[in-house]
Protein backbone atom coordinates (compact mmCIF):
# COMPACT_ATOMS: atom_id res chain seq x y z
CA UNK A 1 0.00 0.00 0.00
CA UNK A 2 0.94 3.42 -0.99
CA UNK A 3 0.85 6.30 2.26
CA UNK A 4 -1.44 8.78 1.33
CA UNK A 5 -0.86 11.63 4.02
CA UNK A 6 -2.55 14.76 5.32
CA UNK A 7 -0.21 17.02 7.17
CA UNK A 8 -2.04 18.84 10.02
CA UNK A 9 -1.02 22.57 10.13
CA UNK A 10 0.88 21.67 13.24
CA UNK A 11 3.38 19.41 11.66
CA UNK A 12 3.40 21.72 8.43
CA UNK A 13 4.78 25.06 11.01
CA UNK A 14 7.14 22.60 12.70
CA UNK A 15 8.28 21.31 9.90
CA UNK A 16 9.11 24.86 8.27
CA UNK A 17 10.43 26.60 11.57
CA UNK A 18 12.32 23.47 13.10
CA UNK A 19 13.16 21.00 11.35
CA UNK A 20 13.02 17.24 13.21
CA UNK A 21 10.77 14.51 12.44
CA UNK A 22 7.96 16.63 10.85
CA UNK A 23 10.28 17.89 8.35
CA UNK A 24 11.51 14.42 7.78
CA UNK A 25 7.87 13.58 6.75
CA UNK A 26 7.45 16.21 4.41
CA UNK A 27 10.79 15.23 2.72
CA UNK A 28 9.29 12.04 2.11
CA UNK A 29 6.30 13.61 0.24
CA UNK A 30 8.97 15.75 -1.82
CA UNK A 31 11.01 12.85 -2.41
CA UNK A 32 7.73 11.11 -3.76
CA UNK A 33 8.18 8.43 -1.25
CA UNK A 34 4.91 9.29 -0.05
CA UNK A 35 1.68 10.93 -1.44
CA UNK A 36 1.23 14.34 0.44
CA UNK A 37 -2.26 16.15 0.44
CA UNK A 38 -3.40 19.68 1.48
CA UNK A 39 -6.59 21.51 0.58
CA UNK A 40 -6.79 25.14 0.69
CA UNK A 41 -8.15 25.62 4.17
CA UNK A 42 -5.16 24.12 5.47
CA UNK A 43 -2.59 26.47 3.44
CA UNK A 44 -4.77 29.48 4.55
CA UNK A 45 -4.26 28.19 8.07
CA UNK A 46 -0.55 28.01 7.69
CA UNK A 47 -0.63 31.30 6.27
CA UNK A 48 -2.35 33.11 8.92
CA UNK A 49 0.36 31.51 11.48
CA UNK A 50 3.29 31.91 9.44
CA UNK A 51 3.60 35.93 10.32
CA UNK A 52 2.98 35.35 14.05
CA UNK A 53 4.62 31.64 14.94
CA UNK A 54 7.86 32.39 12.54
CA UNK A 55 8.03 35.80 11.88
CA UNK A 56 7.64 35.27 8.38
CA UNK A 57 7.69 38.29 5.74
CA UNK A 58 4.78 38.53 3.14
CA UNK A 59 7.60 37.56 0.47
CA UNK A 60 8.45 34.10 2.93
CA UNK A 61 5.24 33.04 3.45
CA UNK A 62 4.71 33.36 -0.51
CA UNK A 63 7.70 31.47 -1.28
CA UNK A 64 6.83 28.79 1.63
CA UNK A 65 3.27 28.08 -0.12
CA UNK A 66 4.46 27.82 -3.28
CA UNK A 67 7.38 25.27 -2.04
CA UNK A 68 4.69 23.35 -0.83
CA UNK A 69 2.35 23.55 -3.73
CA UNK A 70 5.13 21.89 -5.97
CA UNK A 71 4.82 18.44 -3.89
CA UNK A 72 1.85 18.50 -2.84
CA UNK A 73 -1.46 17.72 -4.30
CA UNK A 74 -4.23 19.88 -3.63
CA UNK A 75 -8.12 18.48 -2.98
CA UNK A 76 -11.27 20.39 -2.67
CA UNK A 77 -13.16 20.07 0.36
CA UNK A 78 -16.97 21.01 0.68
CA UNK A 79 -16.17 21.94 4.45
CA UNK A 80 -18.95 20.03 5.74
CA UNK A 81 -17.84 17.30 7.63
CA UNK A 82 -17.93 18.56 11.11
CA UNK A 83 -18.40 17.40 14.75
CA UNK A 84 -15.75 14.60 14.46
CA UNK A 85 -13.83 16.07 17.01
CA UNK A 86 -14.26 18.95 19.50
CA UNK A 87 -12.02 21.70 18.25
CA UNK A 88 -14.15 22.58 14.82
CA UNK A 89 -10.94 23.52 12.93
CA UNK A 90 -9.52 19.97 12.77
CA UNK A 91 -12.88 19.12 10.10
CA UNK A 92 -10.10 20.49 7.56
CA UNK A 93 -8.23 18.06 8.25
CA UNK A 94 -10.49 14.81 8.72
CA UNK A 95 -12.43 16.12 5.69
CA UNK A 96 -9.38 16.95 3.18
CA UNK A 97 -8.47 13.31 4.28
CA UNK A 98 -11.68 12.04 3.46
CA UNK A 99 -11.86 13.47 0.06
CA UNK A 100 -8.09 12.86 -1.10
CA UNK A 101 -8.95 9.27 -0.11
CA UNK A 102 -5.90 9.52 2.49
CA UNK A 103 -4.29 6.69 4.44
CA UNK A 104 -2.49 8.52 6.98
CA UNK A 105 -3.02 11.97 9.00
CA UNK A 106 0.33 12.88 10.44
CA UNK A 107 -0.15 15.36 13.64
CA UNK A 108 1.07 16.73 16.50
CA UNK A 109 -2.33 17.49 18.18
CA UNK A 110 -2.25 15.17 20.95
CA UNK A 111 -5.72 16.80 22.93
CA UNK A 112 -7.93 16.28 19.72
CA UNK A 113 -6.89 13.93 16.68
CA UNK A 114 -4.33 11.76 17.86
CA UNK A 115 -7.23 10.04 20.79
CA UNK A 116 -9.58 9.01 17.07
CA UNK A 117 -6.68 6.94 16.23
CA UNK A 118 -8.29 6.49 13.07
CA UNK A 119 -11.31 7.56 11.08
CA UNK A 120 -12.61 5.49 8.48
CA UNK A 121 -9.86 3.40 8.16
CA UNK A 122 -7.45 6.28 7.83
CA UNK A 123 -5.05 5.87 10.69
CA UNK A 124 -4.07 9.26 12.75
CA UNK A 125 -0.53 9.32 14.08
CA UNK A 126 2.50 11.21 14.87
CA UNK A 127 5.33 12.07 13.00
CA UNK A 128 7.57 9.40 14.89
CA UNK A 129 5.20 7.00 14.29
CA UNK A 130 4.87 7.74 10.64
CA UNK A 131 8.46 7.73 9.96
CA UNK A 132 9.11 4.20 11.73
CA UNK A 133 6.14 2.89 9.13
CA UNK A 134 7.43 4.82 6.02
CA UNK A 135 10.85 6.15 5.92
Amino acid sequence: MFPVVVYDTNILLSSIGWGGNPARCLELARRSGVEGLTCTEILMELEDKLPTKLNFSPREIANTLADLHSFLRIVKINNTLKGVTADPDDGKIIECAVVGKATHIVTGDRRHLLPLRSYRNIQIVTAPVFLLQFS
